[in-house]
């Protein structure tokens, strides 16, 4: 199956959530002067417009990026992260909106490097597009991530930053996380590694952060924000999270700060709420 489209739910809560913590990881690798990978296994189209086409039928971005947009009071690394959002859009209005893709090409320094893969149809050629820019600095591949991280790790400078953000539109999906990190971790043990998961009423949502803590992983962080309370149907997203495996050490205390006020920022209702927990090294 490959119905899946994110340009539907582009800019929203979960992207915001997503998005801003892939701008602090980035950031913390930027502080040592040695090359790093950036590696996607399911990089998207790389760019998405809001005011036509799919974002624009659900306008999920509303809820999301449209929040934050005139916000004069964004803590710093979330005001970064808007930042470069903004910086897409020179008219001042929210009309593209950058897939993780960009987000990491804006934070990357001439030797370090992109790899990223798609299976979608027609969102790989999309992110050609997109990505043009890039020169040699990324490798786009027309294929399946979970398979083709295999092959890049380890990678040669020794340092990378791995996201790891499927549809979920297939039930193995989640398995197929958990089984691409424990493989992960054998090859290249010191590597940061996000896995975005949505928040919804099925087992597998919410047993996978306890499978992902039991990964040979010397630290991890876990942040997940909710923006309503779960529909009375059992239908739809009510919140996302990001999983990261080897996170730098002071993330956690900037979350403390940013994930309750994301939380108020862009809450729908009484439901909202965030999860915030470690495992220090």
């Amino acid at each position: 199956m490959l119905s899946y489209r994110h340009a539907f739910h582009a800019g929203n809560h979960a992207d915001v959530l997503k998005h801003y913590l892939l701008t602090r990881l980035l950031a913390h690798l930027n502080q040592k002067d040695k090359p790093y990978w950036y590696i996607d296994t399911h990089a998207g189209a790389g760019c998405y417009q809001l005011d036509q086409g799919y974002a624009a039928k659900n306008a999920e971005y509303a809820g999301g990026i449209g929040r934050l947009w005139q916000r004069q009071d964004l803590p710093a690394g979330l005001a970064d992260y808007v930042a470069q959002v903004k910086a897409l859009n020179p008219d001042g209005q929210p009309r593209l909106y950058p897939g993780s893709p960009l987000v990491a090409l804006e934070h990357l320094r001439a030797d370090d490097k992109l790899r990223l893969f798609e299976l979608h149809p027609t969102d790989f050629p999309l992110l050609e597009a997109n990505l043009a820019g890039a020169g040699r600095q990324a490798k786009l591949v027309k294929g399946d991530g979970f398979a083709g991280l295999k092959a890049l790790l380890p990678p040669p400078p020794r340092r990378a930053l791995t996201l790891i953000d499927p549809p979920y539109e297939q039930k193995d999906d989640y398995a197929r996380v958990v089984a691409s990190l424990e493989d992960a971790l054998k090859r290249f043990a010191t590597g940061v590694y996000a896995v975005w998961y949505p928040l919804l009423q099925r087992a597998e949502s919410r047993q996978l952060p306890r499978e992902l803590k039991q990964l040979p992983a010397k630290s991890w962080l876990h942040a997940s924000l909710t923006v309503h309370r779960p529909r009375d149907d059992g239908f739809g997203m009510h919140g996302s999270g990001l999983f990261i495996l080897n996170p730098p050490w002071l993330l956690h205390d900037e979350l403390a700060t940013t994930l309750p006020w994301l939380r108020d920022a862009l809450a729908l209702d009484a439901g909202a709420s965030f999860v915030l927990e470690q495992q220090a090294a």
